[in-house]
């Protein structure tokens, strides 16, 4: 720990130059277990399979209550200072090595052991959030498929917990990038049979004879403040994912390369958003429940490996960090085929899937569940962490220096202010929008058995 802190210490005094990587790379060879071994390429796989994924088909819903045009608009500026941020926090990255995970940024933005602990905390929970929504999305999926319900709600989400708590067992993410590629390729497939079952149906689930759907460009009159913030926190979530960056960095041969990986990724998501014109009364979160039953089927398979790899990724991320808290850096378990080692490290996978089960059966919601994630979690690892993190590439006057640094200063004093109100606002809304679900019996009581089917 003395040494970590040294080492972080120097770094906040002298710049690191690319020999730095290429440094740790060297001293990996020959070890039976080698982290930085991911290419751009790969990198780019990991993050398009994290951003592209069953969130996005909750854009729909949000389009529909927030309106066409303020949900575009949403996106597009969301989508923009998502990029921007996932630049800085690279840069940053750069500048310090010895980073490993985002509760690596935390101690160095906040000067100190506690901005460590605080930040591994919501690190921690972001993920065991995430994995329990992927739990979630598996219990729906499962329902909709097998349409007589014969199975218990909670015994299809332990069904997918232990399949991702398996698939999550690879100890680096090199060997997660090939489960990565193929769930980018299947989740694409799937919206792609959404949009176009969408168009050849002759008629939205659920359609009432004499009511049209209706498709508008903004909000209907009567949309509340919790209807419309729940629907913005859920395009923000679908968007935000810098969390993963800094692992993923930590394991790249060559992280100089990472925008391109990056810009890959982020045209492949904007790519994969897309347009249901379903209507407004009949649209649901994901969307395949807008389909008739065949096309949903159908179209929901298709998202099978999504959830499994993005359930997997999480974990294993969260496993990583906490191994490496237990064992230093160059540990023989932290690099070899050790029975302490291996033990160790399936114990903590199998602790984070525990806790993800047990979530996912409080939050039986899909778009609340999301809005959670969202309004706790991505105002800090969205926002203000990467500001504060431009605030420490110019630090003093610097920041000051000409007009396009003192915008791009302003500019990052707002999303400092625009994350505090994601948490606060989000917060409130989330916890509104559970209550109101549970008053409405959607889907019963926590560990229920009665199905969420779409």
């Amino acid at each position: 720990m003395e040494e970590l802190k040294h080492d972080i210490e120097s770094s906040l005094k002298t710049p690191h130059t690319i020999s730095d990587f290429s440094e740790q790379v060297a001293q990996e060879s020959g070890r039976d277990i080698q982290y930085r071994t991911c290419s751009w390429q790969k990198a780019a796989c990991l993050l398009f399979s994290a951003y592209v994924c069953l969130a996005i088909l909750a854009f729909p819903w949000s389009y529909a209550i927030l309106g066409l045009v303020p949900g575009v608009l949403v996106t597009i500026c969301v989508a923009a200072s998502v990029q921007y941020t996932s630049l800085i926090l690279w840069r940053f990255c750069m500048e310090h090595p010895e980073v490993r995970s985002v509760c690596d940024i935390g101690r160095i933005i906040f000067g100190g052991q506690w901005g460590y602990t605080a930040t591994a905390v919501g690190f921690i929970l972001n993920n065991t959030f995430i994995q329990a929504l992927e739990c979630l999305a598996g219990a729906k999926l499962l329902n909709t498929l097998v349409a007589s319900g014969g199975f218990c709600t909670v015994g299809y989400s332990a069904i997918v917990a232990i399949i991702c708590f398996v698939l999550s067992l690879p100890r680096t993410l090199n060997q997660l990038s090939g489960l990565a590629t193929f769930s980018a390729v299947t989740m694409g497939i799937s919206v792609l049979l959404a949009v176009i079952f969408s168009g050849i149906q002759s008629e939205p689930f659920g359609y009432i004879e004499g009511e049209a759907p209706l498709v508008t460009a903004f909000p209907v009159s009567g949309t509340t403040y919790v209807s419309g913030m729940l629907a913005f926190l859920n395009i923000t979530h679908a968007l935000i994912g810098q969390t993963t960056i800094p692992s993923f960095l930590a394991e790249m041969k060559n992280p100089k390369d990472f925008p391109k990986a990056l810009w890959a990724a982020t045209i492949g998501e904007v790519v994969s958003v897309y347009f249901l014109v379903i209507g407004n009364q009949y649209v649901t979160s994901p969307a395949y429940g807008s389909l008739q039953p065949v096309y949903k089927k159908i179209a929901f398979c298709f998202a099978i490996p999504s959830i499994i790899y993005l359930g997997s990724l999480y974990a294993s991320v969260s496993a990583r960090f906490i191994f490496l808290r237990i064992f230093d850096a160059d540990s023989k378990h932290t690099h070899s085929n050790t029975l302490i080692g291996w033990g160790t490290w399936i114990g903590i996978i199998a602790v984070t899937w525990v806790f993800a089960f047990i979530l996912a059966e409080i939050i039986p919601f899909f778009p609340q569940m999301i809005s959670t994630i969202c309004s706790l979690f991505n105002g800090w690892f969205g926002f203000i962490y990467w500001a504060m993190a431009y605030m420490m590439l110019y630090p003093g006057k610097s920041k000051w220096a000409g007009p396009k640094r003192s915008l791009e200063t302003l500019f990052n004093y707002f999303l400092i202010v625009f994350g505090l109100y994601i948490l606060i606002a989000g917060t409130y809304v989330s916890v509104q929008s559970i209550i109101d679900s549970y008053h409405a019996s959607e889907v019963g009581t926590v560990f229920s058995c009665a199905s969420n089917a779409i």
